[in-house]
């Protein structure tokens, strides 16, 4: 019972990754705590120069903080949107990520089908013994 209680400590209960870039990810964890409450973790991971592993950074954030954080990064954001760079196109990235994603999704699925069509030629091969 101990242990399945010292595993729960850290488990996630929700996790999302939100790719930046090639070299950094963001990673947001809802975890449970001891006494059944939740916390947010925010994982900044940045892949090293050298190629040598990651660095990460985090951020916890609980609940009692939720509404003072979530309106004071909507207002930081707002005001570099509107005040320090309102020219600036803040979707092209949004597109590009959508871009690079619908390229990935292409390349699998064309792996995908030479695989199936290797498969079938190996299949036809056999039957022709």
């Amino acid at each position: 019972m101990e242990s399945d209680r010292n595993q729960r400590k850290f488990e996630s209960v929700y996790s999302k990754k939100v790719r930046a870039g090639k070299r950094r990810t963001y990673f947001f964890d809802v975890r449970r705590t001891k006494g059944d409450d939740f916390y947010l973790t925010l994982t900044e991971s940045t892949k090293r120069f050298n190629g040598e592993g990651y660095e990460r950074h985090k951020i916890f954030l609980y609940k009692e903080d939720f509404n003072r954080f979530i309106n004071n990064l909507e207002e930081a954001i707002s005001y570099v949107k509107t005040e320090l760079m309102p020219d600036y196109d803040y979707d092209e990235f949004t597109r590009r990520q959508e871009e690079w994603e619908a390229k990935r999704e292409e390349e699998a699925a064309s792996n995908e089908n030479a695989a199936d069509s290797s498969n079938e030629e190996a299949s036809e091969d056999d039957l022709s013994w």
